[in-house]
């Protein structure tokens, strides 16, 4: 089967995104696909397509390293004729070349819907979740609407636009400690933890860098676990422990940084109960084959829902494959499973 593994783009998530889609090709090659790896962005230079796609025979490995800082997209968009279009040359007709796009993007189009229904237009079939779901999920303010209407816990939270007139109000309503977050990234981009009112400035300044739309969330003090669900059903629980500060985006992504426990040492009612609230949020937020739902359980052993994530990170050491792994799904049958659902010959 001819399968092109989508990724990159024009997001702060592209390396993340590369870094995962050269393993998820490298697993659909070792189990018996023809694999092409295409960065959305960039496009590709060729309509010999049938070029482009690599079987077990060529012994072609693709390869990428995750730099330690986001990405320069101005220097991108420098170094290419795009500008702010954000798919490349020849893309929609090598997807509709291939028999199936697995998506491997993280952020902007590939989470926020936009490709989905870019795909859905031409008719071309993909993994994951549909463009309803992926907006649903990836604008936070609607997700933490729907999960409050749906009687799942999340922290206290107020969205703040640009002009931002209303930000001591919305601070005084929220109160410190906070998270201040972009409202529609992704990989703990644009991302701080606020103590105070002299720190809140530069936060604000740091998340409106990628989006003029911010939430200030109250912070729950606590463990951090996530969930993956696959095919509606949930996975053993994964308890994630930076070894300093949060969980943002150099600790997430470089070797070592963070220690990650799965199955979580958690007692069974809570770990229960977890994955209950897990598969909720799946339903409530129209998540398709698979997704990853984050909490924080706090000293009372109260859960809140923090996110859904309908793309997860795919590297073999990324949460959501070491949640497959310890439920018996290796990372090449987890890949291969993904692209199962997708053909329909999997029940969902």
């Amino acid at each position: 089967m001819k399968i092109v593994v989508i990724a990159g783009g024009l997001s702060p998530e592209r390396d993340v995104s590369l870094g995962s889609a050269s393993l998820i090709a490298n697993a659909l090659i070792d189990t018996g696909h023809r694999v092409c790896l295409a960065d959305l962005y960039r496009g590709v230079e060729t309509t010999d397509f049938e070029a482009l796609f690599f079987d077990s025979s060529t012994k072609k490995r693709y390869e990428y390293t995750i730099p330690m800082e986001e990405p320069d997209l101005n220097q991108l968009k420098a170094e290419t004729d795009n500008g702010d279009s954000l798919i490349g040359k020849h893309i929609i007709p090598l997807c509709q070349y291939a028999d199936l796009v697995f998506i491997a993007l993280h952020g902007d189009i590939g989470e926020n819907g936009k490709l989905q229904a870019v795909f859905d237009a031409f008719g071309i079939l993909y993994t994951g979740t549909g463009y309803i779901g992926s907006l649903l999920a990836m604008d936070k303010h609607i997700a933490k609407q729907f999960m409050a209407w749906g009687g799942v816990h999340t922290p206290q939270w107020e969205l703040l636009d640009a002009p931002f007139e209303d930000t001591v109000e919305a601070v005084s309503n929220v109160g410190f400690p906070c998270v201040i977050k972009p409202r529609s990234c992704g990989s703990s981009v644009g991302v701080s933890m606020v103590n105070s009112m002299e720190e809140f400035q530069s936060a604000m300044e740091y998340a409106q860098k990628y989006e003029d739309s911010v939430l200030i969330e109250q912070k729950i003090e606590g463990r951090e676990f996530s969930i993956g669900v696959l095919a509606h059903q949930a996975l053993p629980l994964i308890e994630i422990i930076p070894n300093e500060g949060f969980f943002d985006y150099k600790n997430k992504y470089q070797p070592g940084f963070t220690q990650e426990i799965c199955p979580a040492a958690v007692p069974e009612e809570i770990a229960v109960r977890m994955q209950h609230t897990a598969l909720c949020v799946h339903k409530l937020l129209s998540l398709g084959s698979y997704s990853r739902i984050d909490f924080i359980l706090d000293e009372n052993n109260d859960m809140f829902c923090l996110e859904a994530n309908t793309l997860p990170g795919m590297a073999p050491t990324s949460l959501f494959p070491q949640e497959a792994k310890a439920a018996g799904i290796s990372y090449n049958e987890l890949c291969d499973r993904i692209v199962n659902i997708a053909l329909g010959e999997q029940t969902c």
